[in-house]
This record gives structure tokens, C-alpha cells and sequence, in this order.
């Protein structure tokens, strides 16, 4: 488990909470569904769908301590009482309860285990329900990756990345369409999507690299570790200078994903 500083990405996830608003809105709510929001985080998103389900009820479920106890506290349930967040495994799903929609953003890329997710997934979704996700995929944030082992090589740095192994999981549809069906789902799309993620210059991007890039920064002592940061941040944009108006773009590529359970 990693140390998150739940306020930090609130402050710079502006990217994934678009990408979440995107996806609620593929999702056609009525109102008065069930959902269980799969790695929900500092809560935003999850809030959001709460927000559009005046007879529903939303199970926003994290691995994150620290993420869970900041959702509880911004999102409480004198404001959204249709709102539960859980702090578990979702390779592990035990909920006594049933959902009409399983919906995940921006959050599966961390689990190596997609298969466990989505048979736990189809475990408590009733028949008909729907799964609808967006992650990393494959090919995702290549050239940034390409900045942070650059910099992971450097002999300065390369002492804290001994047996360091990769740490995202960036799956495509090859092996979707054979867990799809494993799980118990009909799958209705499956696709890599290449997106661009802005940030606002040299702080924006290194704000990024801070606050979500753990698995890297974390190696680093905490008296080091800002220089490492700005080290990624300048030999990255060495190569893909910020814009006329100061933005910093990355290149990603997101994995969405959308079935039913028959």
C-alpha cells in the first residue's frame, strides 16, 4: 500500500474527475439505481454519481484508509445520505447486497488481478446489471515513462530502484475478451482510447508526478525526493515543451470497458 495524500489529488486529478464525469454520463442513470464505484478515491466522483441518483444509493469501495476516511469526512451522509464508502480490496469483494451497475475509473490500472476483480464483480451485480470501466491501458503514458526511467537510470538515483518491478498494469482488449466471459460477463465493448492529459506547466505536471506516481517516488528518501521529481519534470518537458499558454500535455491511453451480466 502506498502513502496517499488524499487532498493533494483532490487538488490535481482534474483530469480523471473529467474522465469520470464522462463516463457517468455514458451510463444513462434513471435515478433509482444501485452502483458500486470501484477504486473511488478521494470521493468526487463517486459523489457525482450519488448526486444523480435522488432514489438510488452509491457503494464508493477503496483499498486506501487514507482515502476513504477524506471521502467520508467531504462527502457525509447529512449531505448524501444515499452515499457509503468502504475501505477493502476489490480483488476481494464481500458486500452482502446486490447492484444494478459496477462502475470503475481511473483505478484498475493499480491491480494486477483484472480477472479477480471482475469475478467479484459479477458476484454482486443482478442479472441484467451493467460493468462499466475506464483505465490505463496499454500504451498508456508512454513518453512520461520514458522520463521517469531516464531518470531511474541516472547513477544518483539508480541505487533506490534495485529489483524494482513495474508497477501498472495496462491491459487491452486481448485480454478482455477472455475474461470478460470467464467472469460471467457478455461483453458490449472493449477499446484502447488515446486521450491527452493537461496540466498547468512545470508545477502542474510535477503536482501530478507528486501525488500519483507513488510506486516511483516513494523508493526515493522523502529529502530527496522532490529533486527527483523535478528532474522527471525537466527532462520531460526537455522533450515536449509546455504550450503558447504554459499547459504540459501527456499522452495516455485509456482502457474502457463495457458489458452485461446475462
Amino acid at each position: 500500500m502506498h502513502n496517499w495524500n488524499p487532498e493533494e489529488y483532490a487538488k490535481y486529478s482534474a483530469a480523471q474527475f473529467a474522465w469520470g464525469r464522462e463516463l457517468i454520463a455514458r451510463l444513462k442513470l434513471r435515478g433509482d439505481e444501485s452502483v458500486l464505484d470501484l477504486g473511488s478515491g478521494d470521493g468526487k466522483v463517486t459523489a457525482e454519481i450519488a448526486a444523480a441518483l435522488p432514489r438510488g444509493r452509491v457503494v464508493g469501495l477503496d483499498a486506501s484508509l487514507e482515502m476513504v476516511e477524506f471521502a467520508r469526512a467531504r462527502y457525509d451522509d447529512k449531505r448524501f445520505p444515499n452515499l457509503e464508502f468502504v475501505c477493502t480490496d476489490a480483488r476481494r469483494i464481500e458486500l452482502n447486497r446486490r447492484f444494478d451497475i459496477v462502475f470503475s475509473n481511473a483505478a484498475l490500472h493499480w491491480i494486477e488481478d483484472h480477472p479477480a476483480v471482475l469475478k467479484g464483480a459479477s458476484g454482486v451485480v443482478r442479472r441484467g446489471g451493467k460493468l462499466i470501466i475506464s483505465c490505463g491501458g496499454r500504451g498508456n503514458a508512454r513518453e512520461i515513462l520514458e522520463a521517469v526511467e531516464a531518470v531511474t537510470a541516472k547513477e544518483c538515483w539508480r541505487k533506490y530502484f534495485e529489483g524494482f518491478a513495474f508497477p501498472y498494469h495496462f491491459y487491452g482488449p486481448d485480454e478482455y475478451s477472455r475474461w470478460l466471459p470467464e467472469a460471467g460477463w457478455s461483453s458490449l465493448r472493449v477499446e484502447l482510447v488515446p486521450r491527452e492529459m493537461s496540466h498547468p506547466g512545470r508545477e502542474g505536471l510535477a503536482a501530478w508526478i507528486r501525488t500519483t506516481w507513488l510506486p516511483f517516488t516513494e523508493r526515493v528518501p522523502e529529502s530527496e525526493r522532490e529533486e527527483m521529481i523535478q528532474d522527471v519534470v525537466k527532462g520531460y518537458l526537455d522533450r515536449f515543451p509546455v504550450d503558447a499558454a504554459g499547459n504540459a500535455y501527456v499522452k495516455m491511453v485509456r482502457l474502457e470497458v463495457e458489458a452485461l451480466k446475462p
